[in-house]
């Protein structure tokens, strides 16, 4: 098995400036080229192509990435800017989690230094859209039990099966596949191997783009694979790696979910105590009522300790130290609280809040899949009991 690349150490604060101007770089993105054509991209059920590119030209994609094969060099650290700039903008329509924070890092640590230098350079240009293939109709978060069948047939895998809830699945033009290369095997039969698609590869079809009740612009698909043949050389390590490699990423991937939660708890706080010192009731503002003083104050104190457990475990991700239960628990406990938060707060809106011109009906409908994707929250909890 190739050997995870080795991660940075943790920055000094004389990468604060450079951090902050990330922040300002992807803050003008999201406001100016993407939050405008929100509505576009959710009647489409996906956003625009050239929106990755446009944010592949200013540098914002592939910034953990070296340079080296055409990233910025940088951290998770920079990813986690991008994340929250993202999140504090109101766009749920890019899936940059999954595009920037989880793709690339699977070809960074298990790919030929060839096929990183073919693929990850067109992921960090936005040339290519990058979505992982995990979950089947069947299987949820049950990644041992998959179905989806890889046939090794001289220089070629010829790959057959469904995947649902794709994120990028209608967009996307690298796919990672999780198959079974050896069905007798339970974790141990299962590989990774990557696919360039495009709506004419022979044996790779797309299927619907799932209606869903938030994060409308988010591309989430159906695909289906009927012979659909990947060269030997795509597969990433050897067979029968692929649910290690899996259990490697997903502390990454989970972490992300907390990065967005902190964010989602920042941006409803923030437009909730705006709102109430605006909105007049009983002769006062909300504001100036106890009850939505004492609210907020909770709220407020959720969104700092939710972001101290972040930054803690941030941390401990920079020096390769975030272990599986820790991971699992920043996943459970900050999107809970992400939901919590925000539907408290929608309460203090009132009837106003139920409707979705307002931004925190938005945020509602699209905190509610983050207690279920990246593993359902109950999942996590057995994965913490275990270490205890």
């Amino acid at each position: 098995m190739t050997a995870i690349a080795e991660r940075p150490a943790v920055p000094t604060d004389s990468a604060d400036a450079e951090l902050a101007e990330v922040a300002a770089l992807a803050r003008s993105f999201f406001e100016k080229e993407v939050a405008p054509r929100r509505e576009e991209f959710a009647a489409a059920g996906r956003p625009a192509r050239e929106v990755y590119r446009r944010a592949g030209e200013l540098g914002l994609l592939g910034m953990s990435i070296p340079e080296e094969f055409g990233g910025g060099g940088g951290d998770f650290r920079h990813e986690a800017v991008l994340f929250t700039e993202q999140v504090r903008a109101g766009d749920s329509s890019l899936q940059l989690g999954v595009h920037c924070g989880i793709v690339p890092h699977y070809i960074l640590d298990y790919a030929s230094d060839e096929k990183k230098r073919e693929w990850l350079p067109k992921l960090c240009s936005g040339e290519y859209i990058g979505a992982i293939a995990m979950t089947e109709p069947g299987t949820g978060s049950d990644l041992q039990n998959i179905s989806t069948r890889a046939v090794r047939e001289g220089d070629e895998y010829v790959i057959t099966g469904a995947k649902t809830f794709i994120s990028n699945g209608a967009n996307c033009d690298l796919l990672i596949i999780a198959a079974k290369t050896d069905p007798t095997a339970g974790a141990r039969g299962i590989s990774l191997l990557v696919a360039e698609v495009s709506d004419d590869t022979p044996g790779f079809h797309r299927g619907r783009v799932l209606h869903k009740i938030g994060q409308k612009g988010q591309d989430t698909a159906e695909l289906m694979f009927d012979g659909l043949r990947v060269p030997a050389a795509n597969i990433l390590g050897a067979e029968g790696q692929g649910f290690i490699q899996l259990m490697q990423q997903l502390p990454q991937e989970r972490l992300i979910c907390g990065v967005a939660a902190a964010a989602q708890i920042d941006a409803a706080v923030t437009a909730t105590v705006q709102y109430t010192k605006e909105r007049k009731a009983f002769g006062r503002t909300l504001f100036d009522l106890q009850n939505t003083k004492f609210e907020l104050a909770e709220c407020a104190t959720l969104g700092k300790v939710v972001s101290a457990f972040v930054d803690d475990a941030l941390a401990k991700h920079l020096r390769g130290e975030l272990d599986v239960p820790t991971a699992a628990m920043i996943k459970y406990w900050t999107t809970d609280r992400q939901f919590e938060v925000v539907d408290r707060c929608l309460q203090l809106f009132g009837g106003y809040g139920y409707m979705e011109e307002y931004p925190i009906a938005r945020m509602f409908t699209d905190s509610r899949i983050a207690r279920i994707y990246a593993g359902s929250n109950e999942v996590m909890k057995d994965l913490i009991s275990r270490s205890l």
